[in-house]
């Protein structure tokens, strides 16, 4: 897989891109299964900062595990909500989960996404094995964790949807995205390399927009419980900037290149194993 410029490619007007507009089925039954996604030396590199994990974890008490999870789940509920516009500081998101406070001038939804973060990630840690096998059920709970009191539907959609900044059109035919998901559970469940595993599941969720809205936020908590349940470290992606990410999902839409997103993965995963354990 090539790499894109990524300014150069987004230099251009949406309607000037070349891009493949409609859902690329070929991908969840044929390219991503014979693939390596990531080089030698991305592999080695990762490799080499999983055993750095296991290894500071090994020296921690439960307790102290503990206190760093819930570390990386003040940021990553910070980061993943203001990934979809959501206004709270960090340290304004640090006092709602810990004191229930509630920051001023903000709206209700926004401090109820941030909770629904926090629920959701206390739940793949209190059920490491939750998703160590996928399915289109246990992906539907997660979204569901994550859209509780939200004008959200549940479950797959039976609708249409558009997505903004790009002329990509996901499935609109509820038959095909629940055969689009259970195409990916197989593809991710056949993968043996815990990295891959993770990388597609934070990538397809997203490009396959199976639920009405919620599916970046489903996304990135479903990679971080396959992480979870195959005890590699978890990710936070604190420190990735928020239209970085959207313009690396936006090309992995339009020209199903997932170098750029491949590059955050690994910073964030390094990020996290040096920050937190």
């Amino acid at each position: 897989m090539h790499s894109i410029d990524i300014d150069e490619y987004f230099s251009k007007d949406i309607d000037d891109r070349d891009i493949i507009s409609s859902f690329n089925h070929d991908l969840l039954k044929k390219d991503l299964y014979h693939v390596n996604l990531f080089t030698d030396s991305e592999l080695i590199k990762l490799d080499d900062l999983q055993k750095i994990y296991l290894r500071n974890i090994s020296e921690l008490t439960s307790e102290e595990y503990l206190k760093e999870i819930e570390r990386l789940a003040i940021d990553l509920s910070w980061k993943s909500s203001q990934i979809e516009g959501n206004t709270y500081s960090l340290l304004e998101t640090e006092r709602l989960l810990k004191e229930k406070q509630t920051a001023s001038g903000k709206s209700k939804d926004e401090a109820v996404m941030l909770l629904n973060h926090k629920d959701a990630i206390d739940f793949i840690v209190e059920n490491p094995e939750y998703l160590k096998e996928l399915s289109i059920r246990r992906i539907e709970d997660i979204h569901s964790l994550l859209t509780k009191e939200l004008a959200i539907s549940r479950n797959l959609r039976h609708r249409r949807v558009g997505i903004t900044g790009t002329n990509y059109r996901p499935l609109d035919n509820e038959f095909q995205i629940k055969e689009a998901f259970e195409n990916m559970c197989q593809l991710i469940n056949s993968k043996k390399n815990i990295f891959e595993k993770a990388l597609i599941a934070l990538v397809l969720i997203s490009y396959i927009q199976g639920f009405m809205d919620g599916n970046k936020r489903t996304a990135r908590i479903t990679s971080n419980a396959i992480l979870i349940a195959n005890r590699y470290c978890p990710i936070s992606f604190r420190t990735v900037d928020s239209i970085d990410y959207k313009k690396a999902m936006l090309i992995f839409y339009e020209r199903n290149n997932i170098t750029a997103f491949k590059r955050i993965f690994i910073d964030q995963f390094e990020f996290a194993v040096k920050t937190y354990f």
